[in-house]
C-alpha cells in the first residue's frame, strides 16, 4: 500500500519569545517562504482596527477583474481613516524583517570615488479582507505578479496578513504552499498542495511575494473572517519625480489620457496603481478606452 506523503507545514513562532529575532524569521522565510507569527499585535489593537474597517468594507463593490470571489469584501484607504492601521503597518518586527529582505542597495561612481546608496522598503498596499460565509477560495497567486518579475531576479516585496478575527480552515483562513517561493514559472500551483493558515486574533502570516497563496473558502453559515494585509516593496518601484504631489488633480483632469497615463494614473495589470480597487483613469477622469482595466 502506498502511503501519501504528508504536506509540508508552516513553522509557527511567538513574537513575544525573545529568541524570535528578525534574523531568525529571515532564516525561516528564505527556507520556507512563509512563517506564522503568533501575537504579532495585541488583541486590543486588532479590535480597534476591526472597528475602523467596518464602514470601509461596507463601501466595497464586487471585483470585476476576477482575483477575488464576489463573497470577499475589501477595505482600502486604511491609513487615511485609521490610526490603528498606521500602528500595524509600522509593526517593528515585520518592518525589521522587511528591511533585511527588501531594502535596495546600489554601488556607483560619484566623480572619482565609489559610493553605496540605499533605501528601505515602502508601503505598496494596506488592505482589509473579509471572507463572508459561503465564500469560494481565491485563485492561488503570487503577490509579486504585480511587478512582472523575471526568473532569478531579486525579491521585490514581502507581505503580512494579520488576523482581526479568529481564522480557521472552515471560515476561510489564508492557504499557502510552503516552499513554492522556490518554484520556477513553469510549475503550476495546485489547490491540494496548499495548507490552511489558522490564526488567533493578533497572529499573522509573514510571507515572501514569491509564495503561492490564496484566501480560503468559507464553508460556515454565519462566521466571517477578517484580516489586514500589509505589503512592502522595494523603494525603487516608483517614479523618480513625485507627480502625484507636484501636479494638482484638477490640472491632470485637463490633460489627454496619454499624459494622464504617463503620470501614472493608469493601472498596470494585474493590479499596480488602483484606487479603492478601481482604475483611476475611469474613477477620476471618466476615461473608457482599450487600456481601461475593469476592477
Amino acid at each position: 500500500m502506498t502511503v501519501a506523503a504528508e504536506k509540508p507545514t508552516i513553522v509557527r513562532v511567538d513574537a513575544t519569545n525573545p529568541e524570535i529575532t528578525p534574523e531568525k524569521l529571515v532564516e525561516i522565510l528564505e527556507r520556507d517562504g512563509g512563517v506564522i507569527v503568533e501575537n504579532l499585535i495585541s488583541q486590543e489593537l486588532a479590535g480597534e482596527i476591526r472597528k475602523d474597517l467596518k464602514p470601509l468594507f461596507e463601501r466595497d463593490i464586487p471585483d470585476k477583474y476576477g482575483l477575488f470571489p464576489p463573497t470577499t469584501q475589501r477595505a482600502t484607504g486604511l491609513l487615511a481613516e485609521s490610526d490603528a492601521c498606521v500602528e500595524l503597518v509600522c509593526n517593528k518586527l515585520f518592518t525589521d524583517v522587511a528591511n533585511i529582505m527588501v531594502s535596495s542597495y546600489h554601488t556607483m561612481w560619484r566623480g572619482d570615488h565609489q559610493v553605496t546608496i540605499g533605501g528601505k522598503p515602502i508601503l505598496s498596499a494596506a488592505l482589509g479582507f473579509r471572507v463572508n460565509p459561503g465564500g469560494k477560495q481565491q485563485v492561488l497567486h503570487r503577490d509579486d505578479n504585480d511587478h512582472h518579475p523575471k526568473p532569478g531576479e531579486a525579491l521585490t516585496m514581502i507581505s503580512c496578513v494579520t488576523a482581526l478575527t479568529k481564522t480557521t480552515k472552515e471560515n476561510g483562513a489564508t492557504v499557502a504552499i510552503p516552499g513554492s517561493h522556490l518554484w520556477g514559472p513553469e510549475r503550476r500551483p495546485l489547490d491540494e498542495e496548499a495548507v490552511p493558515v489558522e490564526l488567533e486574533v493578533g497572529g499573522a502570516l509573514i510571507f515572501l511575494g514569491t509564495l503561492y497563496h490564496a484566501g480560503g473558502s468559507n464553508i460556515t453559515k454565519d462566521d466571517y473572517r477578517e484580516t489586514l494585509g500589509t505589503f512592502l516593496c522595494k523603494p525603487t518601484l516608483r517614479p523618480t519625480e513625485n507627480f502625484f504631489l507636484e501636479i494638482p488633480v484638477e490640472r491632470v483632469r485637463q490633460m489627454k489620457p496619454q499624459a494622464q497615463r504617463l503620470l501614472g494614473y493608469g493601472v498596470c495589470e494585474p493590479g499596480i496603481g488602483f484606487m479603492h480597487y478601481q482604475d483611476p483613469m475611469r474613477a477620476l477622469f471618466g476615461v473608457e478606452d482599450e487600456e481601461t482595466v475593469d476592477m
